[in-house]
């Protein structure tokens, strides 16, 4: 039961799709592609236009906990206007993906990305990881090559964020699902960007 209900405040994945690609209003994939441990994934790439000077440069998007892809499509507009391409993927038992989502399993979904990327010719990727997307790039910057990490909204531990949300448990002695930004960051030899709100009341700004 504990277990379950530790699953159950990290991951909040939505099979629904409210919105398309193609809402964007740029040319894009619909892609599907396996994991190292045979997951079937979805994600949608978008190039960036063929005259823009940063079109060998791609931004792989590490998306919260919640939702899918579908969710945010005005991040990828913005990215898209500065030039880039743009790879948004959903973890595995999000959106069109198979399985169900565990710490392991969405480094290896990150990884599969940032590899599909590679084969598509990409040799500069930024990482942009969204809340729990952050936990998530910030383990794939330390496993694989990558040019820029983006922490938007990330926490410094599911532990930690765990601790003042339900400060009656003992989170920390108890928790699996550990997701250690704080940790990672100095093994990283990259540019970090590091964003967040002083209104944010779920992973607090301290």
């Amino acid at each position: 039961l504990l277990r379950w209900f530790e699953h159950g405040q990290v991951y909040h994945p939505s099979r629904e799709m409210d919105a398309s690609a193609a809402e964007v209003g740029r040319p894009f994939e619909n892609v599907f592609f396996k994991t190292s441990d045979g997951v079937e994934l979805n994600g949608w790439f978008f190039p960036a236009y063929t005259n823009s000077p940063r079109a060998n440069l791609a931004v792989l998007i590490c998306h919260g906990n919640a939702g899918n892809i579908a969710d945010r499509l005005d991040l990828y507009s913005a990215w898209l206007e500065t030039g880039v391409a743009v790879f948004a993927f959903d973890y595995r038992g999000y959106g069109r993906s198979q399985g169900r989502p565990g710490e392991e399993g969405t480094y290896l979904d990150a990884q599969a990305a940032h590899q599909w990327l590679a084969k598509k010719g990409f040799g500069k990727i930024i990482v942009h990881g969204e809340s729990l997307g952050g936990g998530i790039g910030s383990e794939l910057c330390r496993r694989e090559k990558t040019c820029g990490l983006i922490l938007q909204s990330t926490f410094t531990s599911i532990p930690d964020v765990g601790a003042e949300l339900f400060p009656w448990l003992p989170v920390k002695l108890l928790s699996t699902i550990k997701y250690d930004t704080r940790a990672r960051l100095p093994c990283l030899k990259i540019p970090v960007l590091v964003m967040h709100s002083r209104a944010d009341q779920l992973a607090a700004f301290h």
